[in-house]
């Protein structure tokens, strides 16, 4: 029973994967949300925050609509290895809960999952091939 349940809890995880990634995004492009370290300006344009922050609203729209799940997610996956090593682990620790890459960890992970997987059945993914399908 809880087994055939997976394929939707998928969805959910693409979706709540997605919501993050913007939420960082926005913070990167625009200075909103404010984070726990308190208000921080936004990136200039053309840094490499900047970058990331578009990779981040772009790719995260993205996963809330399951489209292109996997090409994206293997994106996302890449920055958020990046983000790791590059900015947490230069911190003095390569543990994550000790230089607080742990959303960074995570995201990676599941993105690796969903690079492998599909989107679910909430996703516009499988809507564009059950249309494709029915119209052949």
């Amino acid at each position: 029973m809880i087994k055939s349940l997976e394929p939707y809890t998928r969805s959910i995880l693409r979706i709540m994967a997605g919501v993050i990634q913007i939420e960082y995004g926005f913070n990167h492009l625009f200075a909103v949300p404010v984070g726990p370290g308190g208000p921080r300006p936004a990136a200039g344009i053309g840094t490499l925050l900047w970058y990331a922050g578009l990779l981040d609203t772009i790719g995260g729209a993205l996963m809330i609509l399951g489209l292109l799940t996997a090409p994206v997610a293997f994106i996302l996956c890449g920055e958020m290895a990046y983000a790791f090593f590059f900015s947490h682990v230069p911190r003095g620790s390569i543990l994550p809960f000790t230089n607080g890459g742990v959303p960074a960890v995570l995201l990676c992970f599941i993105y690796l999952h969903l690079v492998t997987a599909d989107g679910g059945p909430w996703s516009l993914d499988r809507w564009i091939a059950k249309w494709r399908q029915a119209t052949q």
